[in-house]
């Protein structure tokens, strides 16, 4: 593998998943051992079998969550209990044998201890942490692998999107769904994301930057934003209602969603999980009762909906711009992220680093970017 270097840390000079720490760590399982104990080796390539389990037949599943800097020698992660206990019903769902959820813990401590000082002390900037679970036996038989790995590395980044509230704009997918009944939609399963391209493709050929999936059933109700789950806000002021169509198992129960729900019923908003579809969406944006609309993840933190298309028809929600209870709500999950504000019991993980943070430039420059 190629790899190159970055001297600039302007978070919009940060691409999503190219620049990566130093390390990873790595753990392994049979049938006899169980799991390994999590080790902390050089990030590098791998090495498996062209037969492998995982490459053949998509038994692999895998988690996404961010630490944010501290102190001069400290990282504190957004909700890690939530992202393990998420990846261990994402692993039974797919029959991989679970990570106990203090195993993740420890691989992200001892991650974090050796390069959490990558992260520069610098606004709009976290590391993004990826755990990986994955079928490693070398076996063509279409049964569950009887060998698997954990890897989890992590890279800097800025804004999935943008480091400030930019509404997007979006197109509703009328083509293809993200997920069926009975079916993956409600893990994060790696087979989810590629066969979501195409739309995605649509969206972009379209002049929008994300596409809306619709249920797999009627093709009528709103379920996600890409990647992301949706909100809506019913009016405004005290009065706001903020609205999200319910995790029925064709959706990702998202933990960005949880704890701006979290958040929103704090700030005494009225909280509903309820189905919207695409035409109450657009009457309602119309006659001014959603007056606003964004969505969620752990990548995209809070994004305004600007603009919908729906094939030739297109409309605006509320100003076009990010609304106040959009906003507030962002405000306050940035601030529980950065330290700003307390964060409820249990949200946070204090990891320290080792030695001194390094300052701006030299930490980027010292980071390791994924090459062809």
């Amino acid at each position: 593998m190629r790899h190159s270097t970055v001297t600039d840390t302007t978070p919009e000079r940060v691409p999503f998943g190219e620049l990566f720490t130093h390390h990873m760590v790595t753990a392994h399982w049979t049938g006899q051992d169980g799991w390994s104990a999590p080790r902390l080796e050089p990030f590098g390539d791998l090495r498996m079998s062209p037969a492998m389990v995982g490459l053949h037949y998509g038994q692999v599943v895998f988690e996404g969550l961010k630490a944010y800097r501290r102190e001069e020698d400290a990282v504190a992660v957004f909700r890690p209990d939530d992202h393990a206990a998420r990846l261990r019903r994402s692993a039974e769902r797919l029959a991989v044998p679970a990570l106990a959820d203090d195993t993740l813990l420890q691989a992200v401590d001892l991650l974090l201890a050796a390069d959490g000082g990558c992260l520069p002390d610098q606004p709009g900037l976290s590391l993004y942490l990826r755990p990986v679970l994955y079928a490693s036996e070398a076996h063509l038989a279409l049964r569950p692998a009887r060998q698997y790995a954990f890897l989890l590395i992590a890279f800097v980044t800025g804004g999935f999107f943008s480091d400030r509230p930019d509404p997007v704009t979006v197109w509703v997918g009328r083509d293809h769904t993200r997920a069926a009944p009975g079916g993956t939609g409600g893990v994060k399963y790696a087979g989810n994301y590629a066969p979501s391209y195409a739309a995605q493709e649509q969206a972009r050929q379209a002049g929008c930057d994300q596409v809306v999936w619709l249920d797999p059933v009627e093709r009528r109700w709103v379920e996600e934003l890409g990647g992301m789950n949706l909100f809506f806000v019913r009016g405004s002021g005290p009065s706001a209602q903020v609205i999200t169509p319910p995790a029925t198992g064709t959706l990702l129960p998202g933990v960005t969603r949880d704890s701006l729900l979290h958040l929103a019923a704090r700030q005494q908003l009225a909280v509903r999980e309820e189905p919207v579809s695409v035409g109450q969406w657009k009457a309602e944006c119309l006659d001014g009762t959603i007056t606003e609309t964004f969505a969620s993840g752990t990548a995209a933190v809070v994004t305004p909906v600007g603009v919908v298309r729906d094939g030739a028809q297109s409309w605006q929600v509320g100003t076009g711009r990010a609304g106040p209870v959009t906003l507030a709500l962002r405000d306050a999950l940035v601030d529980i992220h950065t330290g700003r504000a307390p964060a409820p019991e249990g949200w946070l993980r204090t990891v320290r680093t080792q030695g001194s943070r390094p300052g701006p430039a030299r930490s980027q420059e010292s980071l390791v970017g994924s090459g062809q």
